[in-house]
């Protein structure tokens, strides 16, 4: 089975009064069908810019510099710009993190759901509006009808979160990129989201990619996780694999950061430090200087990845256990 998407060695770089700043420095994954990634790093780690670098929606001062992005076989890299707009929407749709960047707040949910759905196919207005209806009830809108002739405002930011992934499921897309679409949402919405996307992996068969730096939500969400740091991937593999047996210091340091997984009142263990500036970084390892493993070898020689199913970019990974 060929993969939903592919990325090889997607490098992005921002132009700056100091020179150029790679945001994303020569990353590869694979997503399959009907499965779920994880795109997991703190802010700053160049997660959300790999998304946006996959839609292609980089813009000047940015620019992708190399690499291929693969959906269903075809590289998106290698079409013209219209050609790429096109595949917007129809192959691989995003959800942004502010469902109000997907929502127009002037027009009702229906007419703008129906004009998305237009852009890419010569249906009636009543048969585009049928495919909206069909869209919100497959993400759990209840009153379907009712909410396509309502405004954004008149809706709850997480029923507009709902609608903005439903616009992005119109067109059955290969791929959905979704860059922390829960964010700002309350636990037991969130939750219901979670739960609706997994659905929907499991049972249309899109891939997702879910930009975020919850390890807590990725651990029950996704399929597979693929840890950022400093624009690059640093350890991959299934996500019951890397949340059970993290063999980065990074990786480790953030599962043992996450709250759920200490008694009530103890103290949370913290990476010390802070995540270095892209214009800036340390020589070898970006890492280095957060990680108690460091060597001189780490200062000197930047680490590898391995091409293992649980890969990991270190000089000195944990041990597997």
């Amino acid at each position: 089975m060929s993969a939903a998407l592919e990325v090889r060695g997607l490098t992005t770089q921002f132009s700056t009064r100091k020179g150029a700043v790679t945001a994303v420095n020569d990353v590869s994954f694979l997503v399959q069908p009907g499965r779920i990634l994880g795109l997991v790093g703190e802010s700053g780690s160049g997660k959300s810019v790999t998304g946006f670098s996959i839609m292609g929606l980089i813009d000047e001062p940015g620019k992708i510099t190399a690499g291929q992005v693969m959906v269903q076989g075809t590289d998106m890299r290698g079409m013209s710009l219209e050609e790429q707009r096109k595949m917007r929407g129809r192959a691989v749709s995003m959800v942004f993190q502010d469902p109000m960047m997907t929502l127009n707040p002037v027009l009702r949910v229906g007419d703008q759901m129906a004009m998305a759905v237009r852009v890419h196919d010569k249906v009636s207005k009543a048969a585009a509006w049928d495919r909206a209806r069909e869209a919100l009830e497959i993400v759990g809108i209840p009153a379907a009808v009712e909410r396509l002739q309502a405004y954004p405002h008149q809706l709850s930011g997480g029923m507009r979160q709902r609608v903005a992934i439903a616009t992005a499921l119109l067109h059955r897309p290969a791929v959905i990129i979704a860059d922390e679409p829960t964010t700002a949402l309350d636990v037991s919405i969130q939750g219901q989201i979670l739960a609706e996307v997994r659905r929907l992996a499991d049972e249309t068969g899109t891939a997702i990619v879910w930009v975020t730096h919850d390890l807590a939500v990725v651990s029950s969400l996704a399929d597979d996780i693929a840890v950022m740091y400093a624009g690059r991937i640093v350890e991959s593999g299934t996500a019951a694999e890397v949340i059970a047996n993290p063999r980065h210091p990074y990786t480790r340091g953030l599962i043992d950061s996450v709250p759920g997984l200490h008694e009530p009142g103890q103290d949370l263990p913290q990476i010390p430090g802070s995540t270095p500036q892209l214009a800036n970084l340390p020589s070898g390892c970006p890492f280095r200087p957060r990680c108690p493993r460091a060597t001189d070898i780490c200062a000197t020689i930047p680490p590898n990845t391995g091409t293992e199913a649980h890969a990991v970019l270190c000089h000195h990974p944990l041990e597997a256990t």
